[in-house]
């Protein structure tokens, strides 16, 4: 059996030294959820689908080995890569991806449109392709103009409109610099594994060892170097003081701002 319960259970002391809880001084409706960016994440796969499908055709015009042996190509593939993985991050309202990757493919790239423009295609620059080699054609002319023209523009939008500013930092300009120098040894080892005369032997007339020599090369590289970095520092100082292409503002009057990247 069992003790019957009483009706009326006086009320139990408070216990000395719990202090209540405060209310929080933010509402709610303040606090900011998950945001799905579906045009962001189309732009970003688009970006990616130009430059895979770029690569692809170059893959079929020519030799794969020497077609991967390009940084053109090689900045275009971490470009769509970077572009897919930022294009899901955004669909599906995740962080987004760490600046210093997405700088890096920005950088890049950039680079491979800068070159290409005003060294390789320019007919006044000390080292023009125009001359050495025949216009490509067709589908080729389509994704050679896509890789060194398309992609790096459209790079540097999703950069400008669709990027949260403040997230590239000074510490990151040396690590960026370790591809092109790697690039650079890749390049010169494969010269030399090469037999002289072999066709396309040096991707690129800066770095012909043959033609200007290594003291002439390592002076262009050193150059290109500079110029890289400067550039990289550039990128950097412009993401901290470019304005913030996306806010939001709450009707509480708080100022929203979901990941953006």
């Amino acid at each position: 059996m069992t003790a019957p319960i009483p009706r009326d259970i006086p009320d139990l002391p408070a216990v000395p030294g719990m202090p209540g809880l405060l209310p929080s001084p933010v509402p709610a409706t303040a606090v900011v959820t998950p945001v799905r960016r579906r045009p962001t994440a189309v732009y970003r796969l688009l970006i990616a689908a130009a430059a895979a499908g770029a690569v692809t055709v170059e893959l079929l015009s020519d030799s794969p080995l020497r077609t991967l042996s390009h940084f053109s190509v090689q900045s275009n593939i971490l470009l769509a890569l970077v572009m897919l993985l930022a294009a899901r991050r955004a669909w599906t309202a995740r962080r987004p991806l760490p600046p210093a990757l997405t700088g890096a493919a920005l950088l890049y790239v950039t680079v491979t449109g800068l070159v290409h423009h005003l060294l390789l295609a320019n007919a006044t620059s000390p080292f023009p392709l125009t001359g050495e080699t025949a216009p490509p054609t067709g589908w080729h002319a389509v994704a050679h103009h896509t890789l060194h023209t398309v992609t790096p523009i459209a790079a540097l939008l999703d950069w400008l409109l669709l990027t949260a500013p403040g997230g590239l930092r000074l510490r990151h300009t040396a690590t960026w610099l370790l591809y092109p120098l790697a690039y650079l040894a890749f390049s010169l080892a494969r010269g030399e594994l090469l037999l002289p005369g072999t066709d396309g032997r040096y991707l690129y007339p800066f770095l012909d060892v043959g033609l200007h020599g290594y003291k002439s090369v390592l002076g262009n590289a050193l150059l290109l170097g500079l110029s890289l970095y400067a550039l990289a520092v550039l990128l950097v100082a412009l993401d901290h003081t470019r304005p913030n292409p996306v806010r939001h503002r709450a009707k509480t009057g708080f100022r929203l701002q979901p990941p953006v990247g």
